[in-house]
């Protein structure tokens, strides 16, 4: 792996992190942050096995250190979501060469989304059964909500993302 690419898979990695302690609003069992974004930002750019890198280890390094819980038996789980959004954008832009509009931009931000919260409930569904905190309105009773700002946090990245794509990789060009 190039020293470039390896320095910004570990700044990606970084910003999500820091992106997951300072941006959280919390309201009950959901998390409202902008940690997404960079995970988009490396599928968007480098590709599937990169995006997947930036989701898997900035998610990581949070339930680490950042959380309060620490390394458990469901701590893959809670990984998974944002490994699977850096896969999936990564390959749809892989197939798309890279090529990306704010329309593609934001249909795949928004597939992404729908991901990430369908596996974050998958999650939380499997750590309230191990841990004996299981309860159906705590599981899945704030799931239009979790649906409806994700749409919205997927047009405001695709919002951005054109420009920002463009400008990195102008620079990494350099």
């Amino acid at each position: 792996m190039k020293v470039r690419k390896l320095t910004t898979i570990a700044l990606l990695s970084a910003v999500y992190v820091v992106l997951s302690i300072l941006t959280p609003i919390r309201i009950i069992n959901f998390k409202f942050t902008f940690e997404a974004f960079p995970v988009l930002v490396a599928a968007l750019l480098m590709g599937p096995w990169d995006g997947a890198l930036v989701g898997a280890l900035g998610a990581f390094i949070y339930q680490l250190f950042f959380s309060g819980y620490g390394l458990t038996p469901t701590t893959p789980l809670w990984i998974l979501p944002h490994f699977a959004s850096g896969l999936l954008v990564g390959l749809y832009a892989r197939k798309n060469n890279y090529d990306l509009d704010f329309k593609k931009i934001a249909f795949i931000s928004v597939v992404s989304a729908l991901c990430i919260t369908a596996l974050n409930i998958l999650a939380l569904y499997v750590d309230s059964k191990m841990y004996g905190y299981y309860s159906p309105a705590l599981v899945f009773g704030n799931i239009f909500f979790k649906i409806i700002v994700g749409i919205i946090l997927a047009f405001l990245y695709a919002s951005i993302l054109p420009r920002l794509i463009s400008f990195l990789k102008r620079k990494i060009a350099q």
